[in-house]
């Protein structure tokens, strides 16, 4: 059996704090000696980044539909052998979604802990965190933990309002030196952030001595049932962009890629760095390509690698972002229009408003592949999808698959491990 201390982080609501705590809580820990391992609920890119670094170690995905629940089990039970302490951060509101952040706890009964932001609140505190505790019942429902508190007294009227039965663990005042900055996807990147370490560390700092700081109790996970994957991408030499315009890649996907045999190596567009000569296969995940246009554009050495690349018939596969550099232009929010790699005819335009988000899936001969798609751009083009993605919740088409020669490229972020036979055949240009 696998059993570790754990705790899982949720809220009411997004924009609650739920990051902050949790990378507190993580560099809290670590602080004192312990192995921490967190995790992130759903199809996050960015929060895991910022709880990587608080940890010291690689942030997995949890999600019962897109990763399943079986594959969440072994990871949990993967870690609870070696950590000394797992936290999982949850997504939006404990309830929210289907699944929902609710739903993972509770199967795997991990006590939750509500975060509550307490700015501009009182006494209703006490009816958010009521409610939080008994709107689903068999929800292990620890406690609630009150941020962004004015004062001594403002705490006080905090934890008098709370019902009886409800644990008040502890609060943390409305810091600017501890919050994290954010924009139109969600929070700013790890890398871009440059007192990071500090931010975490004052969290920290604040978060010592309050009940929530204090080792959770053993949840069993199970033992780990470690399968052995066939190698079906053995000797082939994948290259991946990584950098700050793309970055949105899960750890689990080049886990993946590995363990079928491949051989991982990186590249940065951004730095103008060529794909690797001896790469078999492309991969350009998604990113915030919008925001390094300009360079992107000046770029002629990746360019010119990637161009090669798609000449030479090798496998080159685009999630988003990935996709968006490989169209003729980008056009920011301003109007501003910048050529792409133009190996894709079309043109993407950044919006204010969110386009798509939510969970789909592509299926085809060798089953279905699960992810998401979260984006804010629109996409004019005249290519006709080879095929399109269904959602989760419904039978409605999801994004468009495209398929140019030895190109796939989609708005879908792909989580690979849910169909490994699937993501080999991608990889060997096969068709699916």
């Amino acid at each position: 059996m696998s059993a570790c201390p754990a705790l899982f982080i949720s809220a009411p609501a997004s924009g609650q704090g739920k990051t902050t705590i949790t990378a507190g809580l993580a560099r809290h820990h670590a602080q004192l000696g312990r192995r921490v391992r967190v995790f992130k609920t759903g199809p996050d890119f960015l929060d895991p980044m910022i709880l990587a670094r608080a940890s010291g170690a690689p942030v997995q995905s949890l999600d019962l539909w897109m990763v399943g629940e079986h594959a969440c089990r072994v990871l949990l039970a993967e870690a609870a052998e070696d950590a000394d302490l797992i936290l999982i951060e949850g997504v939006m509101g404990l309830f929210d979604g289907t699944p929902s952040s609710a739903d993972l706890a509770t199967t795997f009964n991990v006590p939750v802990v509500g975060v509550i932001s307490a700015k501009a609140m009182a006494q209703t505190f006490g009816a958010v965190a009521f409610g939080l505790a008994h709107f689903r019942p068999h929800v292990p429902f620890q406690g609630v933990f009150a941020n962004r508190v004015g004062s001594t007294r403002h705490a006080q009227m905090l934890e008098e309002a709370l019902p009886d039965g409800l644990r008040w663990m502890g609060h943390i005042a409305s810091a600017s030196d501890i919050e994290l900055p954010d924009r139109h996807l969600g929070l700013h990147q790890a890398d871009e952030i440059a007192d990071l370490d500090a931010r975490i560390d004052r969290a920290a700092d604040a978060l010592a001595g309050t009940p929530l700081a204090g080792l959770p109790a053993p949840v069993d996970f199970g033992t780990a049932s470690r399968e052995t994957m066939p190698r079906l991408l053995d000797g082939m030499r994948i290259a991946i962009a990584r950098d700050a315009a793309f970055s949105f890649i899960y750890p689990a996907n080049v886990t993946l890629l590995e363990k079928l045999g491949a051989s991982v190596t990186y590249f940065s567009p951004l730095a103008d760095e060529p794909v690797p000569a001896a790469a078999d296969a492309l991969w350009l995940p998604g990113g915030y390509p919008e925001l390094h246009a300009p360079t992107l554009s000046r770029n002629t050495v990746s360019a010119a690698s990637i161009h090669a690349h798609a000449r030479a018939g090798k496998t080159l596969i685009a999630e988003c972002g990935g996709m968006l550099y490989l169209l003729d232009t980008l056009t920011d929010v301003s109007g501003t229009r910048t050529p792409m790699l133009g190996l894709l005819p079309g043109d993407a335009t950044m919006q204010s408003r969110l386009a798509s988000l939510g969970m789909q899936q592509i299926t085809g001969t060798r089953g279905a592949m699960r992810g998401h798609t979260f984006h804010y751009s629109r996409l004019e083009t005249t290519m006709t999808p080879l095929t399109k993605a269904v959602r989760a919740q419904s039978t409605a088409p999801g994004e468009a698959v495209f398929r140019a020669g030895n190109i796939v490229a989609t708005y879908m972020h792909s989580y690979w491990p849910s169909n490994p036979a699937f993501t080999a055949a991608l990889f060997h240009g096969e068709a699916f």
